[in-house]
């Protein structure tokens, strides 16, 4: 059989084209770096396929026309980075209590505020998960390679349209703006889920009706007339204020997803059968993760590593499994110690944590970074620099640069003196 032909891509492309391959037709948004080439891309190919652009004149304006968009019956995409998924929050948190589904990319950048628009970071993992109020579930997906960027789009369009619910792509700066071959798939080669639309008549039609977990969604402009709302609603979608109905349909929203999890959950897993020790990393940071285990494997260390692609909702059994078995995890990320707070609240204290983390953007780096642009190279000791590396390599009995916290629990180690950070 020939090799399929490959194409180098930059990530933000192969998110463009992933959203067209799911059946993306709609798609608004606001430029903001790193995320623009999404913007760029999908405004010269999707008038080509029937699709519509527009850009909005901010990020709340773009979050409320790709719901509207979707109540038409057209699948829908945002892109936007840290401050624009701030102002989102709201309007994010309307598609999830009016159960539209719809796909929301973040190419995280460093933070708080305006922070730093050129470079990376992973510190909007938690605000994916809970910044929004009120109580619903939240699905994302975090790739870590330009490919998977393709089909973890691809993937979240599914979600969400089988969900009934906005789904979120998570990834940064580096893989944003990387390139890579890829493969571009043919039409039939990736599943592509549509969503379940009603069959019977108007009259009959509940767009929230409790006798299924997830309701079939009708299309404005398809003879169904239904209601649509942002508060707690009947099954008609009107408001009310009965506790027992509010109650039963923030239930059913929750329930919507924690009962399918494991359709949900996609997991990579790496030496993990007799490892002791364990690396969880996600997106770019993975990509160094994986080279380090593969030398510590290489120098004889029984080294693993598990890598969520799916990082809500949580991938709590596959933690709560290793934690029994293993006598560290490392969690290495670019933030101050957000998803490490998860892993150990799975593991309950049957292991050891370690965290090796940073906020500057790239003392995660790795030799699997072949394609970084030639300024990622120097950031902290530069491109071949791996703090996972380092904590495999050091001897548990000659650990430097470790340092208790305010509480004993919290490890953290200093394998960049400029780059550490003190919890």
């Amino acid at each position: 059989m020939a090799e399929k032909k490959k194409k180098l891509l930059q990530g933000n492309e192969a998110c463009a084209e992933g959203a067209l391959y799911a059946g993306c037709r709609f798609y608004a948004g606001y430029p903001i770096t790193p995320s623009t080439e999404i913007a760029e891309h999908l405004s010269v190919r999707l008038p080509k396929v029937g699709g519509k652009f527009i850009q909005m004149e901010d990020e709340i304006a773009s979050i409320a026309a790709i719901t509207g968009a979707s109540l038409t019956g057209l699948k829908s995409m945002t892109a936007t980075s840290g401050p624009g998924f701030s102002l989102k929050q709201e309007g994010i948190g309307f598609a999830c209590m009016a159960e539209v589904p719809c796909v929301i990319v973040n190419v995280m950048r460093g933070g708080p505020s305006t922070g730093f628009p050129t470079g990376p970071s992973q510190s909007d993992v938690m605000q994916a998960k809970w910044g929004t109020h009120g109580d619903h579930p939240v699905v994302a997906v975090a790739p870590a390679y330009v490919q998977e960027i393709l089909s973890e789009t691809v993937r979240a369009f599914n979600l969400a349209e089988k969900y009934r619910t906005p789904v979120m792509v998570l990834y940064d700066e580096i893989v944003g703006h990387m390139r890579e071959p890829i493969v571009l798939p043919e039409k039939g080669e990736l599943e592509v889920i549509d969503r379940i639309k009603p069959t019977c008549n108007s009259e009959e039609y509940f767009p929230y009706d409790d006798k299924y977990e997830i309701a079939p969604l009708a299309a404005y402009g398809e003879g169904y007339r239904f209601h649509v709302t942002g508060l707690n609603h009947k099954k008609d979608g009107f408001p009310t204020n009965d506790a027992k109905l509010i109650q039963e349909g923030n239930e059913r929203i929750l329930r919507k997803i924690e009962n399918h999890k494991n359709d949900i959950w996609k997991n990579e897993e790496l030496e993990l059968n007799d490892a002791k020790i364990v690396v969880f990393a996600y997106g770019s940071t993975a990509r160094s993760a994986r080279y380090a285990v593969k030398e510590a494997g290489n120098s004889g260390k029984k080294v693993g590593l598990l890598r969520p692609l799916t990082l809500w909702p949580f991938p709590e059994k596959a933690v709560e499994e290793l934690a029994k078995r293993v006598k560290v995890i490392i969690v290495p990320e670019m933030n101050m110690g957000q998803m490490i707070v998860e892993v150990e609240r799975y593991a309950r204290g049957k292991c050891e944590m370690k965290n090796p983390d940073s906020q500057a953007a790239g003392i995660l780096l790795g030799k699997e970074f072949y394609y970084l642009p030639p300024h990622q190279n120097l950031w902290c000791g530069g491109l071949h620099s791996s703090p996972v590396k380092e904590v495999l390599r050091r001897p548990r009995s000659k650990e430097r640069g470790l340092r208790r916290a305010f509480r004993s629990r919290w490890e953290v180690y200093n394998v960049n003196s400029s780059c550490s950070k003190k919890r």
